[in-house]
């Protein structure tokens, strides 16, 4: 690993020290997003209100709706047949929603529900269109400062009680029937002024539970001293039967699908991504302009000195010339021996042998015999014939090889 590299990596590593030891100690940020989502813990979920709704809702079967729309869920309990032509379920639609999440063709099919008979209770700051037209309802909204905003029921005997409201900005209704409408709850100020904020609206064979209020239901209130009374007491109108819980939230389907969800998610995650992507392409930027050049591979020149004297021993060799073959090879293995092992040649003996079994390591009875038979050619005085150099030949390639 290259200098450079190292001084990269601890850069890097320092910076994630920093960053953790810089992060340790500092609180967590509280998320105020209103999700309104029964798996959300934060201040402006439904975590509580789920867990505790069977407790509020005793004895009633309560059925969630979330992986289907209510015009889904609602149509498929629809007997056509012509002798019945109603639903097969009974009971109450429920939603607690921050903005509207329902389809114009949910909304549609959930007043068809409630005129044969059953009931909805919606609690929402933007209801949806169809409905308020139909039942000829509008609403605005009102500002209140916090410390003089209240919530509390219209009936004295259900609740005495008014609860501080956790939203400056309030909406009421500020028209609807007053024959047929049911005024079951008010915020503002009860000395001062005081607005509409929960009706009930009779709908052919059924009711409209309409209620604008729905961050009393959410953690934060459930939580928050005396205050789930109120959500208790809003809910307390609800009739007896079966409930029907519409949990979607509005921006399900815009929920990100991507495998980073969970780490975008968490700041902390979110940055060591960061970091990690800027941090690999510094290395890539870094590496690209400092890496060597790929060395191009160049063939070695061929040995024609080899070539040559293999040519020339040839000739040697078909003219018979056994004599003067010996004599240059022992030449070109003494001047091998001369300068590779640095040894004299000029007195082949015992000393000679053992120098070079200690600098080659070759059997040194192998060194003598070539040795012998190196001397003995030299002080012969007939030509050597073809058994003679066959010989030398092999003693020679025991010791080079």
């Amino acid at each position: 690993m290259s200098k450079s590299i190292k001084i990269y990596i601890s850069v890097l590593v320092l910076i994630f020290i920093l960053i953790l030891v810089s992060d340790y100690n500092k609180p967590k940020p509280i998320d105020w997003r209103p999700t309104y989502s029964v798996n959300d813990k934060i201040p402006f979920g439904l975590y509580v209100f789920d867990k505790e709704i069977g407790g509020i809702f005793k004895k009633q079967k309560i059925q969630r709706i979330s992986n289907v729309t209510p015009y889904e869920f609602l149509d498929s309990k629809y007997d056509e047949d012509s002798l019945v032509e109603t639903y097969t379920v009974k009971g109450t639609f429920v939603n607690v929603s921050a903005q509207n999440n329902i389809d114009d063709q949910s909304m549609k099919e959930i007043m068809y529900f409630v005129s044969h008979g059953n009931n909805a209770f919606l609690s929402m700051v933007n209801f949806p269109q169809p409905l308020l037209d139909s039942l000829k309802i509008a609403y605005t909204s009102n500002f209140h400062p916090m410390d003089s905003s209240y919530v509390w029921m219209a009936n004295k005997n259900l609740s005495k009680k008014a609860y501080k409201s956790t939203s400056e900005i309030v909406d009421y209704f500020t028209k609807f029937d007053t024959l047929n409408t049911t005024v079951l709850g008010y915020h503002g100020n009860p000395k001062k002024k005081k607005n509409v904020n929960f009706i009930k609206v009779p709908y052919k064979n059924g009711n409209f539970f309409l209620h604008i209020h729905p961050v009393a239901f959410t953690n934060y209130n459930m939580l928050k001293k005396d205050r789930y009374e109120y959500a208790e007491n809003v809910l307390s109108y609800i009739p007896k039967g079966d409930i029907f819980w519409y949990t979607k939230l509005e921006t399900d389907e815009n929920v990100s699908r991507s495998p980073l969800r969970y780490i975008m998610s968490q700041p902390a995650l979110k940055w060591a991504w960061y970091l990690f992507i800027i941090g690999m392409l510094i290395f890539m930027i870094f590496n690209a302009k400092r890496k060597q050049r790929i060395v191009p591979i160049l063939e070695p020149l061929p040995n024609l000195t080899v070539d040559f004297t293999k040519t020339i021993g040839n000739l040697y060799y078909q003219e018979g010339d056994h004599t003067n073959i010996i004599d240059k090879k022992i030449i070109y293995f003494l001047e091998k021996i001369r300068t590779e092992y640095l040894i004299d040649t000029t007195k082949l003996d015992d000393v000679f042998v053992t120098k070079l079994h200690h600098k080659t390591g070759k059997n040194e009875k192998d060194i003598q015999e070539l040795i012998f038979l190196i001397n003995e050619h030299r002080n012969s005085y007939h030509d050597s014939i073809e058994e003679d150099l066959i010989r030398i030949n092999n003693a020679i390639e025991k010791i080079l090889h």
